[in-house]
């Protein structure tokens, strides 16, 4: 008798892990038409097992539609209809859910409701994919600055030999010597000649 209260115990304690979430649809508001249901989506996680619980008047019912009939608020192709002011759904698999008030004028002035359904119920990760990357302060080594030294030449110049006035009359002299040289010399050679000529015409 013990051993079969305390598996009782634990499967009541399981149960609602087991079931999931139950999702109030509007809070305290219900389902009506003076809330922004896509807020309150927002701030919501859903996921397979969980419970939509709806809440409404008798002037309001609950239709679950596609993607399109939610866009245009129509409800003439509705997959499921529920009415009677509490309806609860059970959420079976993941992926996008849409459901709208048929009532006319109601879905147009805001009583529609788009969710996405996880495939597990995970709470969403609030820590970043990769820490932020903290700027490099080492600065970089500095350039090589070239130098601004201008070239110098550290072999003196070669020595200048001045002019020699001296050197070039000498030369000048030295010429004019030796053409009055061969001057002479060439009148000397005339007379001889001149000389021998005239003492063989004498003898002829």
């Amino acid at each position: 008798m013990l051993c079969a209260t305390v598996v009782i115990v634990i499967i009541a304690a399981a149960l609602p892990e087991i079931h999931g979430a139950v999702h109030t649809v509007g809070g305290s508001a219900g389902w009506t038409q003076s809330v922004d249901y896509k807020t309150w989506a927002s701030g919501e996680t859903f996921a397979i097992g969980d419970t939509l619980q709806f809440n409404y008047g008798l002037s309001h019912s609950v239709d679950q539609v596609s993607n399109s009939d939610y866009d245009s608020c129509s409800s003439g192709n509705a997959i499921q209809s529920y009415s009677g002011g509490s309806t609860a759904i059970n959420i079976t698999s993941a992926g996008s859910m849409y459901f709208i008030c048929p009532t006319v004028g109601h879905c147009s002035g805001g009583m529609k409701l788009a969710i996405i359904v996880q495939s597990s119920a995970t709470a969403p990760s609030t820590t970043p994919s990769s820490p932020p990357t903290t700027p490099s302060t080492t600065p970089s080594p500095p350039s090589a600055t070239p130098s601004t030294t201008p070239y110098t030449n550290s072999s003196p110049p070669p020595p200048t030999t001045p002019y020699n006035g001296v050197h070039a009359g000498n030369r000048s002299s030295n010429m004019a010597l030796a053409a009055f040289s061969f001057v002479v010399s060439t009148l000397v050679l005339w007379g001889k000649n001149e000389l021998v000529c005239n003492f063989s015409a004498n003898f002829d």
